[in-house]
């Protein structure tokens, strides 16, 4: 279990800003952190990596303390058992796949760590290149192991996978989730896209302004009310077609198309580009948009 209970004075695009986050992460989940830029987000993954020192606060990660002001105990970052992975692979152009992991084990760590790492993920055929030889989802699959070399208490995710298309990320999404499961990580992901929270995450917590503002199951949480089926996909509306008297709603799941008959009562409020959660219910699917 991981308690997290800190303040810091921030410098936002409007002005300074408090952050006062009081959450809690529980060993083996996956928890989102949601929210407009400038609220907070990076700055949150930073305190709890010691990269940025709170104003006041304590971090405690499985009975072990990381930060606590009032007994002015701050572990360095390299003292923290953190795997961080950023928008930029940050990867050693002059190393090889498997150099770059190797360079991240801690003194007197098994090297078969890195080999598990490089299976895990699959760069076995990959290991002996350099960066520069490398995919942008391949790069970013080197970055995630190289985050798990040291067998981290916290895996730390800023928006890993922003900034590539939409076949790689869904592929990506699928090699964390293993990861995750595989190492029963406490995993922090910062995301803005809401089907991606959905399938990736137990838990959301939404962040304005530097304050939690609502947290929960990411359908609880992204929904009005909770449909209920055997199946549950998000997606994004890519046409609406008036058929007769009713509509049609084509909908884009990760790389395939998902067509739903609906009245014109259920589509007053959609527009294409709209994220819906689509759903089965009495083994028809239906959707409802998420905010």
């Amino acid at each position: 279990m991981t308690h997290i209970s800190v303040q810091k004075k921030l410098l936002a695009a409007d002005g300074e800003m408090q952050l006062n986050v009081n959450i809690t992460l529980e060993q083996g989940k996956l928890t989102a952190i949601y929210g407009p830029s400038g609220a907070g987000k990076t700055s949150l993954l930073r305190i709890i990596a010691g990269l940025l020192k709170a104003d006041k606060g304590s971090i405690i990660v499985n009975q072990k303390t990381w930060l606590d002001s009032s007994k002015n105990i701050f572990l360095k970052p390299q003292e923290r058992k953190v795997g961080f992975v950023f928008q930029e692979y940050a990867l050693f152009p002059n190393m090889t796949v498997q150099e770059n992991l190797l360079f991240a084990l801690d003194k007197g760590q098994n090297k078969k760590n890195v080999d598990d790492l490089i299976a895990i993920t699959e760069l076995e055929n990959l290991k002996n290149r350099k960066p520069e030889n490398l995919s942008g989802g391949q790069k970013q699959r080197v970055a995630l192991a190289r985050a798990l070399v040291r067998k981290p208490d916290v895996l730390m995710l800023d928006e890993p996978l922003s900034s590539l298309d939409l076949s790689m990320r869904n592929k990506l999404q699928d090699y964390i989730l293993k990861v995750h499961k595989e190492y029963n990580l406490t995993t922090v992901l910062i995301s803005h896209e809401v089907g991606e929270i959905v399938k990736m995450s137990d838990t959301v917590i939404i962040l304005e302004k530097g304050e939690v503002v609502k947290q929960g199951k990411p359908f609880d949480v992204f929904t009005n009310k909770q449909i209920s089926g055997k199946f549950q996909f998000t997606g994004d509306i890519i046409n609406i077609q008036k058929e007769d008297i009713i509509y049609v709603v084509t909908i884009l799941i990760g790389i395939s198309f998902v067509k739903v008959v609906a009245e014109e009562n259920e589509i007053i409020d959609l527009n294409i580009g709209d994220t819906v959660m689509v759903a089965s219910k009495a083994f028809n699917p239906i959707f409802q948009k998420i905010k």
